[in-house]
């Protein structure tokens, strides 16, 4: 067994996720049985000594079949109608199945501007926090009643990593209709499973869908890389496998496909700057720039910057994108969005005398290996 999987099988503090697919029937509402099966897998991982964190999707679908809708609404407020029918199923299926094995749930309502916002951030710790040492189940779910990107973009991948930060989780673990990495479309029957993936060479081939391919969920592979990557800067271990797997998942994780952690754990800080925190705008940089940001772990000056983007004040979090258009930092913005025109590109010898700040010090900026969102699953 690699050392990645030994260290998800031994992990203390388990965070899984469950996507919608993997709970509901195709026609909505939710499957008893696929419910309790995954129950069953957690209650063994809490039965051998470990503690576990929930990330549930599935409010939405639940709510589909008692409303009589035949497949996912498009339109927001059936979405959030939806959702608020299927939040107290799914919370009442999951308080009836973890009662089979004498354990109490907790559900935990989330959006992700409650992970955003640090204050939330650190109220959503203190709840979970206390839960585990009551002996209780948290449950999360995105509060989809009230939430509205996330509905339209987004998929739990991303919040349970940020959990798994949260809750200084050992491992993480994504259950899907997805049995592993592949990559390329494993419906067209010539894609590679990859198994390890312990640095970024690992993906260099792979080509992620960012739709789900059943109707109900609508996350997709591209948002469960975005997730181990988040997770992997947190330092956590992470293993995807199949929702059916979940035994094996959580047993001796010899299923699926397992992604190392980084060997440097961010500080709670540098990981919401570069990884929680929404960005207001983003600034375009020079190959020089960017070679001094990410390589040489430098300020940025005014003199690299090409571009600017989106109206931010000083203070807000913005992207660094190099030439190639990718996201290569984050960081904290020293200066307005109307006042970087006049500066970009102009030296600090031309400013001195008027400005003496670094657009973003070293001291608030994150280098990225790969940026966590991308255009077609911004969640």
């Amino acid at each position: 067994m690699s050392p990645t999987r030994t260290r998800i099988s031994a992990a203390r503090l388990v965070v899984v996720k469950v996507g919608s697919s993997s709970l509901t029937t195709a026609h909505g509402g939710l499957d008893p049985d696929r419910l309790d099966s995954l129950v069953d897998a957690l209650a063994r991982r809490r039965a051998a000594g470990g503690q576990v964190v929930l990330v549930s999707s599935g409010a939405i679908a639940a709510g589909l079949a008692p409303l009589g809708m035949a497949k996912r609404p498009r339109d927001l407020a059936s979405q959030q109608a939806a959702a608020s029918v299927g939040q107290l199923a799914l919370g009442h299926a999951y308080v009836a199945s973890f009662a089979r094995y004498s354990l109490a749930v907790g559900q935990v309502l989330l959006t992700a501007d409650d992970v955003v916002r640090r204050a939330h951030f650190r109220n959503a710790q203190r709840t979970m926090s206390r839960l585990l040492s009551l002996g209780a189940v948290p449950v999360v779910n995105e509060n989809d009643t009230v939430a509205t990107a996330e509905i339209r973009f987004g998929d739990n991948d991303r919040l349970a990593a940020l959990v798994a930060h949260l809750v200084g989780a050992d491992a993480l673990v994504l259950l899907s209709d997805v049995d592993a990495l592949y990559d390329g479309d494993p419906r067209h029957g010539d894609a590679r499973r990859v198994t390890e993936v312990r640095d970024e060479a690992d993906l260099a081939q792979v080509r992620a869908g960012a739709s789900g391919a059943s109707g109900l969920g609508t996350g997709g592979m591209a948002s469960k890389l975005a997730a181990a990557r988040i997770a992997a800067a947190a330092g956590v271990p992470v293993l995807l496998a199949a929702a059916i797997d979940a035994q094996a998942a959580l047993g001796a994780a010899e299923v699926g496909t397992a992604f190392a952690a980084g060997t440097r754990r961010l500080t709670a800080r540098r990981f919401w700057l570069g990884y929680a925190a929404d960005a207001a705008g983003g600034l375009h940089l020079d190959s020089g720039a960017v070679t001094a940001v990410v390589s040489r772990r430098r300020s940025l000056l005014a003199a690299g910057i090409t571009a600017v983007d989106g109206v931010f004040d000083a203070g807000d979090v913005v992207d660094l994108v190099g030439p190639d258009s990718r996201v290569v930092a984050r960081g904290v913005v020293a200066y307005d969005s109307a006042e970087l025109p006049a500066l970009i590109g102009r030296s600090s010898h031309d400013l001195a005398l008027q400005h003496r700040r670094e657009v973003v010090h070293a001291d608030d900026l994150v280098p990225l290996p790969s940026h966590p969102q991308t255009p077609a699953d911004p969640s």
